[in-house]
């Protein structure tokens, strides 16, 4: 249990903002993920080593619980014993009192402990999950200021006249205007040659004329 719980002490103990700030050339989104997988991996791990843990504390328990009844058993079988004068009973029940009382108390201090121990972990256990937790919240927070400074690099380059791309988006909207020019002007021509057609057929006929 101390060597799960010391390779996981980063996490436990560790700043995050520390973690992240560690090395400027790393994405620090790549490094958190990093991190929360491994924290998830090791968190599922400890519960179930809790799991356990409480498993081995009930099974104290029964042991503990057979040991006492046993104990109770025997203490009345050596009043039983000693009314009838069978010392060779006597003998057998007074052994048997003592190993099962001997071994009760044992039990019960074992229980005590198991009782500690695993209260002790479920409160680090519980530290763990909200480590993981928050590392989940800063994660949100990275991809979001992340998100808006791809939004904002973007934009940039669309509307900030010092970037480098700007030359190529003049490009652009001098050939949208050269096209809208064209088209405006295929346009005029059309319809010049419309209202020439129309002029002509509506003119009067040359032997008309005459």
């Amino acid at each position: 249990m101390n060597s799960l719980w010391n390779r996981f002490k980063y996490t436990v103990q560790a700043d995050l903002h520390t973690l992240l700030d560690k090395k400027e050339n790393k994405n620090p989104i790549a490094m958190l993920n990093q991190y929360i997988r491994e924290a998830e991996k090791q968190t599922d791990s400890v519960g179930k080593l809790l799991d356990r843990q409480a498993k081995l504390k009930e099974e104290l328990e029964k042991e503990l619980a057979a040991a006492e009844a046993m104990a109770e058993k025997r203490r009345g079988q050596l009043e039983l014993a000693n009314a009838t004068g069978e010392e060779d009973l006597v003998a057998f029940a007074e052994q048997e009192v003592g190993s099962y009382e001997k071994r009760a108390a044992e039990l019960s201090g074992s229980v005590t402990e198991a009782a500690y121990e695993l209260m002790s972990l479920e409160r680090k256990f519980e530290e763990m999950k909200h480590k993981v937790k928050d590392m989940k919240v800063r994660q949100l927070q990275l991809m979001g200021k992340e998100n808006v400074t791809r939004a904002h690099r973007r934009m940039d380059q669309i509307i900030s006249p010092e970037n480098k791309d700007m030359s190529n988006m003049d490009e652009m909207k001098a050939y949208i205007d050269n096209l809208g020019g064209k088209i405006q002007k295929d346009y005029e021509s059309s319809s010049m040659e419309r209202r020439l057609e129309l002029l002509e057929k509506n003119a009067p006929k040359r032997e008309e004329i005459v």
